[in-house]
């Protein structure tokens, strides 16, 4: 594939955001919930305060330069952003993380998560939290990088209330008191 790669992890930039939102679909669909990405490279721009607003995610791309092309090319991405946890304060979330298929077994896979790890160090977070489906054969990595597996471990569940429940729940909130 490629005789010689370097990586640079980095801010993704508006121009970036085109290839993230196609890698957005591509992680979907390997997860088998192609039909779950909902938001646009418009929305993606806004919640990562790349116009200039409020920023709600930190969007981060890999960069693959090699010795057989004269441009860097990105083929992986993360998204994080802050939690807080009551038991040790400021936490990183890591939302996704992706390296196209064409390039993993080169080390892209570490080199980004080591990154992120990295960011939450700057960022003085006490943990870095993140969710994998167990099917996936990523959770090996992770477990080799010194990963705890909470459901396993401290029999922790993670739940969700989608837009339509959450709705449902505001607007009711009061009925049955």
């Amino acid at each position: 594939m490629t005789t010689n790669p370097k990586f640079t992890f980095r801010r993704a930039k508006i121009e970036d955001i085109a290839a993230v939102r196609q890698m957005i679909q591509e992680l979907a669909d390997f997860e088998k919930m192609s039909d779950g990405p909902k938001i646009t490279e418009k929305d993606v721009i806004r919640d990562a305060g790349l116009d200039g607003g409020q920023e709600y995610c930190h969007i981060y791309v890999l960069d693959l330069q090699s010795d057989e092309q004269t441009t860097p090319l990105t083929i992986g991405y993360s998204i994080c952003f802050y939690s807080y946890s009551t038991w040790e304060g400021k936490a990183y979330f890591l939302e996704d993380i992706y390296v196209r298929p064409t390039y993993r077994n080169l080390g892209a896979g570490s080199y980004i998560f080591r990154s992120v790890a990295g960011k939450a160090k700057e960022y003085n977070c006490q943990r870095l939290d993140f969710h994998v489906l167990g099917w996936n054969p990523a959770r090996k990595f992770y477990d080799k990088l010194g990963a705890v597996d909470l459901t396993e471990k401290e029999d922790w569940h993670f739940y969700r209330l989608n837009s339509e429940q959450i709705a449902k729940l505001a607007n009711t909130r009061f009925e049955n008191i």
